[in-house]
């Protein structure tokens, strides 16, 4: 019970991340032709018009990751006190929010990109407490 409330702050930030990204990966899965077709409308005239479907599996796959990755960064703070995941988790949920922001910015999506501005400041907070 120490670990939780020692880790708190950390914790809090990971099950963002976690619902976040496992639900969005999930969602991408579940309704992928749904995904593709509007990402490939959302695209069309831009020089990622060609590759949707692999920029979606691409992306897909590394929110699917980012949120097993928070499930065991939740269990080894609570466990071991051990927040090396957890800095992994917060490292890559901005890599992956950064791969979102490109694509919205080349599809000129600027209210989108925007969007995603929150959840950076949230998981690049998160890799400044871990570092």
């Amino acid at each position: 019970m120490e670990n939780i409330t020692t880790n708190i702050t950390e914790i809090l930030i990971l099950l963002f991340i976690l619902i976040t990204f496992l639900q969005s990966g999930i969602d991408k899965a579940t309704d992928w032709k749904g995904n593709t077709g509007w990402l490939k409308e959302h695209f069309s005239g831009t020089m990622l018009a060609g590759i949707v479907p692999l920029m979606v599996g691409i992306i897909m796959i590394i929110e699917i990751i980012t949120g097993i990755l928070a499930i065991a960064a939740i269990f080894h703070i609570i466990a071991f006190n051990e927040p090396l995941f957890a800095l992994y988790t917060c490292v890559l949920a901005c890599i992956t929010l950064l791969m979102l922001l490109f694509g919205q910015r080349v599809a000129k999506d600027y209210a989108g990109a925007f969007t995603l501005t929150g959840y950076f400041i949230v998981s690049i907070i998160g890799v400044y407490i871990l570092s």
